[in-house]
């Protein structure tokens, strides 16, 4: 990253943007990628809004980059191909990650001062041999991500696929032993049987919604309101960003599909396309006051009032909400991988 402007801070962006694709989780991404990044940023004297700004915004990839964990909530909600959401998120991904790092550059072209003067020079051989232990992380991606696209396995069973590249990769780092093994077994029964139970609640709301026929009016009210599509989904952005300040995304995600799903058929909208805008929005509410789930991790890495967090997060903020104005524009930015695969 030295000969980008910026330098070291397209490490947060690019980092956040590899472990996403391991993770699926926003949370671990701010947590995993920020633990390392931020005390060595500090020591070389990086600006702590920028620093904290791009691991806030970056690490929401989390929650796009597949394989994500809301996608496929999203998914098995609205019975939508779990592989093509994947194979939706991959442009839009890029996409984030291409405007954070337009950010960066043009953020240190014009403050050039507020950066440390690093002229450390590494060889090409040397990088590739500090290198070497991500090549790992990146089987473990090809594996995964690539068994599914290659229509190998579905992605249930590249969920097996990876657990046992995992494995494999732990013991052959030495660090597989029966605690650890123990204890990945009880987090991942943990998070799965959360999800579950979720998705179980979720279900009897859209029985008793259909019983109540709540969905049918509103969308009977929307309809007769004449929105344009625009009009529409300008207001359920608004909704969703409320919404996700008090909740997390899978919460926010199960609990107004059956609501929502609705509307958005009755006015022509691709649910496979809205798949991919309502995870945008919810990774706009993760950092946003007062409960943007990962202005409090940031919050705890950095020792920062909340409100510190959240000012530096507000650039990353307009920018997704940039993104999100250009796939509402060009569809295609969502549509054509899935379509042409």
């Amino acid at each position: 990253m030295n000969r980008l402007p910026g330098r070291l801070l397209h490490v947060n962006i690019f980092g956040c943007g590899i472990f996403a694709a391991v993770s699926g989780s926003s949370a671990a991404t701010a947590a995993t990628i920020g633990k390392l990044s931020i005390p060595e940023l500090s020591r070389r004297g990086y600006p702590e809004q920028m620093m904290i700004g791009t691991l806030a915004g970056s690490a929401t990839l989390g929650l796009l980059i597949p394989p994500s964990i809301i996608l496929i909530v999203y998914g098995v909600a609205t019975e939508q191909s779990i592989a093509r959401l994947f194979v939706a998120g991959v442009l839009p991904g890029i996409l984030l990650v291409s405007l954070f790092v337009g950010y960066v550059v043009i953020w240190a072209l014009l403050n050039k001062d507020k950066l440390p003067d690093e002229n450390l020079s590494v060889s090409f051989k040397e990088k590739i041999h500090r290198s070497r232990r991500l090549l790992p992380v990146v089987f473990l991606i090809g594996g995964v991500i690539g068994s599914i696209y290659a229509g190998i396995a579905s992605p249930t069973d590249a969920a097996a696929v990876g657990v046992v590249l995992a494995l494999i990769l732990s013991w052959r780092s030495g660090s597989l032993n029966k605690k650890s093994f123990v204890d990945g077994l009880m987090g991942a029964t943990v998070t799965s049987c959360m999800i579950a139970f979720i998705l179980a609640g979720a279900s009897f709301l859209t029985v008793a919604m259909g019983f109540t026929g709540i969905p049918r009016l509103l969308a009977e009210w929307i309809g007769g309101l004449n929105l344009s599509t625009y009009a529409l989904l300008a207001a359920l952005t608004v909704f969703f960003v409320i919404l996700g300040c008090f909740l997390d995304g899978i919460s926010v995600v199960v609990l107004t599909t059956s609501v929502i799903m609705p509307m958005v058929s009755a006015v022509g909208i691709d649910p496979l396309w809205f798949g991919i805008f309502i995870v945008i929005v919810v990774e706009m509410s993760q950092i946003t006051p007062p409960v943007g789930f990962n202005l409090f991790v940031l919050q705890s890495l950095t020792g920062r009032n909340i409100l510190v967090v959240a000012r530096a997060a507000l650039p990353f903020f307009m920018l997704m909400l940039l993104a999100l104005a250009l796939i509402v524009i060009f569809p295609q930015i969502v549509t054509y991988l899935p379509n042409n695969m």
